[in-house]
């Protein structure tokens, strides 16, 4: 069979009328030429055995296999003693699946003694391994399907490559290994699903009381704390069982890092009702969590999260700078409320531009929603408010009956110019995207001491803003604070512009390691995490013992 240096992509094309023209009983094609039209006169005749149209028309329906194949000479890969190798490493991997949190029954192979000879065990064993790299390189899911907002778009399929390197390899078995994230935060995600430790504690242990323990207290129900943690082997001896001293404030931290809790030290009703059994989030709990968070990072996988970017965790409520895989800066952070108009989305972007003393343009579905109804009250109401027309012009409000529109029909636009009490505050941070979400400061400071902060209408509130543009601007500048300093001073709306532009990732994971590497775990604020394990459960995950038992 002539192949005359055709690509995959070619190859591919070549398929598509292979499978075409056997319908009109052709024993041979033509190819294509640059443009794509069909050359009769001067591309070579392709001859394809039966085999081969038997193979181009089984995998016609599976773009990935139809690209490999197409580029492989419609050779099988996995027959023959020749086989061998691939089929062993094929079955390996699949026996390796529950590392990743996946099960290994979603990738069924004929019995290791059946015959492998012939096209259904060629495209048994191909058909999963191209199903294991999909799932391995870009997540079992498609989060668009699962949620709405969650904004991410798989990008070009690897899996043609990766079978043509598995297929040429010395060591199959290490193609399809390395096909994972190659991330520190997904191998510390999945040695967490496998090495987790027992946190279950008998229930004929004394129950702890109800309350609030910190270092200094005392009482009968610290005793009961001790007994519990050091079933569990968190013990803290003391002089005085019922003195909750340093000791076991330091039990209790080491506890709450097992357990994916805030390692504050202090056992309040959170950890308290873990201690006792009666917390419903308990360890499978948060076995599913990473179980989504290393599907997640799948989803990512088109992602360079070694380089330099902006990583902002919206259930952690917080906004870090990471290089190298390493966090160098971190600020607390006030995410959208929990409604369906407000919820911060999930995407991926280019944080262009720093702007300072900027203005705030109002969002449309605010300007409605909120002042739309108070101007129509009273015009002069918000008056720190500019009315502009379709132009940009400010208009005068007493020309203005604001009466007569409704939110559908409202034809201007609201704007605040910069100032102190800018709901933006003194900076804001721009990666321009179609939901017009950003990064910026506000006026409102007093958000950033709650513990939980969904409390903006979508974009993100910066609890440290300048500090984080000193940080992004380090790398253009010798002189940040200088750089920013001056666009301050000015008093007019200035746009730094970032040089190179910095990735900003808008994630949601809910387990995640911390710097010592132990894993930490959040609120499923937006019920996200929730909706996408409902959705492993349809492609078979949490049946018979689910990957939670395969991985203990």
């Amino acid at each position: 069979m002539e192949r005359r240096g055709m690509t995959a992509t070619g190859w591919a094309g070549v398929l598509g009328l292979a499978v075409g023209l056997m319908g009109a009983g052709s024993g041979h094609v033509h190819a294509q030429d640059s443009a794509g039209s069909l050359s009769v006169a001067a591309a070579p005749r392709l001859h394809f055995t039966p085999q081969q149209m038997a193979l181009a028309l089984a995998v016609a329906d599976d773009a990935d296999l139809a690209a490999f194949y197409g580029g492989n000479g419609l050779q099988p890969v996995f027959l023959g003693p020749e086989g061998a190798a691939r089929r062993q490493a094929l079955r390996d991997a699949i026996a390796a699946m529950p590392d990743h949190g996946i099960p290994a029954s979603r990738y069924p192979l004929p019995p290791s003694t059946a015959p492998v000879a012939g096209m259904e065990a060629e495209l048994a064993h191909a058909r999963q391994a191209a199903r294991l790299l999909r799932d391995l390189t870009r997540g079992v899911l498609t989060p668009a399907s699962v949620d709405p907002e969650i904004k991410r778009e798989p990008g070009p399929s690897p899996v043609p490559a990766l079978l043509a390197a598995f297929h040429a390899a010395a060591d199959p078995g290490a193609v399809l290994e390395g096909a994972a994230p190659d991330l520190p935060a997904y191998r510390a995600l999945q040695a967490a699903l496998q090495t987790r430790a027992d946190l279950t504690v008998p229930a004929d242990l004394p129950r702890i009381p109800d309350g609030l323990w910190r270092p200094g207290g005392q009482g009968a129900g610290v005793a009961p704390l001790r007994a519990r943690l050091a079933w569990i082997g968190f013990a803290a001896p003391g002089a005085d069982p019922d003195l909750y001293d340093a000791a076991l404030s330091e039990a209790v931290a080491a506890y709450q890092r097992a357990a994916g809790l805030p390692d504050d030290g202090i056992a309040g009703p959170r950890t308290i009702a873990r201690l006792n059994g009666e917390d419903a989030s308990g360890p499978d709990a948060r076995q599913r969590a990473i179980t989504v968070a290393l599907e997640r990072l799948r989803w990512m996988g088109a992602e360079d999260l070694q380089a330099r970017h902006v990583w902002v965790n919206i259930p952690e409520f917080s906004t870090t700078i990471r290089q190298g895989g390493a966090e160098v800066f971190r600020t607390r952070s006030v995410m959208g409320k929990d409604t369906p108009e407000m919820r911060t989305p999930e995407f991926s972007d280019m944080m262009a531009n720093v702007v300072v003393n900027p203005s705030w343009n109002v969002p449309r579905s605010i300007t409605v929603r909120d002042y739309l109804p108070k101007l129509q009250a009273n015009r002069h109401a918000v008056s720190h408010l500019d009315v502009l027309d379709g132009s940009g012009r400010v208009l005068a409000r007493d020309g203005i009956d604001f009466s007569q529109y409704t939110a559908a029909t409202f034809p201007f636009r609201l704007r605040q110019k910069p100032s102190d009490d800018n709901a933006l505050g003194i900076v804001k941070f721009i990666f321009p995207n179609q939901w017009n979400i950003y990064l910026h400061d506000t006026p409102s400071k007093h958000l950033f001491g709650n513990r939980v902060r969904a409390e903006s209408n979508g974009c993100i509130r910066i609890g440290d803003p300048v500090d984080l543009a000193h940080a992004l601007l380090s790398v253009q500048s010798d002189d940040p604070a200088a750089v920013f300093g001056r666009a301050l001073d000015s008093g007019r709306e200035t746009w730094l512009t970032l040089r190179p532009a910095v990735p900003v990732h808008l994630v949601y994971f809910t387990a995640w390691p911390g710097p010592d590497g132990q894993i930490r775990l959040f609120a499923d604020i937006y019920a996200r995490d929730a909706r996408i394990w409902t959705a492993l459960q349809a492609e078979g995950f949490g049946t018979g013992g689910d990957v939670i038992a395969e991985a203990r």
